[in-house]
């Protein structure tokens, strides 16, 4: 029993000892000392390490310390992604849905898209969504496309919150309905999305889903235009022409006050 409580003992020592060297690498990382950081990374990631070998991936993608390789980029993320790495696996999925390193295969991005969404990784639900919206590695499913979106922009992904609002705009795997669509629009235009921006003026200006109003239609516009979205300010335009001076007034002062907001 003294042998087990002594093994024991030794290796959580380890475990510390090896947390302790990562949190130094983790350190020289953040200060740019990346020479540093691979010396205290590559042992632990050659032990089994699924964070150091994660870190391993992200310096070979991007060329810090070493010389920029997607296929060693590949070999450390998916060590880490085979521990269940969320990170590591959502990297993964990048690169193969890119053809980074090795052929594009879209249906290995979706698996471990797959893997890290349901870990909750809001990009890998917002991926994954995105490749059953358009049937890419994975049938087209829309039903399918919006749960995961829905799971993406309830973590405030914008982008997530955006397409949401199409879909319900429009009615693909969901009843259409106006009052979802400006809803989840309003979420995305909030913090800064312009496509999401123009759609909810678009709603304002009809009354679609939302009292219609000129002077809200002209701020989105104008919101929207402001970030080089070329139909916003046609549109925004179109809008003015139904409007009296004041109207305009109070929509540019409202542009001028406006901020994003974060979720």
């Amino acid at each position: 029993m003294r042998r087990v409580i002594v093994a024991a003992t030794l290796l959580i020592a380890f475990m510390a000892t090896a947390r302790a060297d990562f949190q130094e690498g983790y350190a020289a990382y953040g200060r740019g000392e990346y020479a540093t950081a691979l010396r205290e990374f590559r042992p632990l990631a050659r032990q089994g390490d699924a964070s150091a070998q994660f870190a391993l991936g992200v310096m070979h993608r991007t060329g810090q310390g070493v010389v920029q390789d997607y296929a060693e980029a590949a070999k450390w993320y998916r060590m880490a992604a085979e521990q269940g790495q969320a990170a590591a696996q959502f990297s993964l999925g990048v690169i193969y849905r890119r053809g980074l390193g090795m052929p594009q295969d879209h249906a290995e991005a979706a698996k471990w898209f797959r893997m890290a969404a349901e870990q909750g990784v809001a990009a890998a639900q917002f991926n994954l969504g995105f490749m059953y919206g358009v049937g890419q590695g994975v049938p087209l499913d829309y039903s399918e496309a919006l749960k995961w979106y829905r799971m993406a922009a309830k973590q405030g992904v914008a982008e997530a919150q955006a397409v949401l609002g199409v879909m319900y705009r429009q009615g693909l795997g969901v009843p259409q309905d106006d009052t979802e669509a400006a809803k989840w629009y309003r979420m995305a235009a909030e913090q800064g999305h312009s496509e999401a921006q123009a759609g909810l003026g678009g709603m304002y200006g009809t009354g679609r889903g939302l009292p219609q109003s000129y002077v809200q239609a002209h701020l989105w516009f104008n919101l929207a235009a402001a970030q080089g979205l070329e139909q916003a300010s046609k549109l925004r335009d179109i809008v003015a022409e139904k409007m009296t001076p004041a109207q305009i007034t109070e929509a540019q002062r409202l542009a001028r006050d406006w901020k994003p907001k974060k979720q």
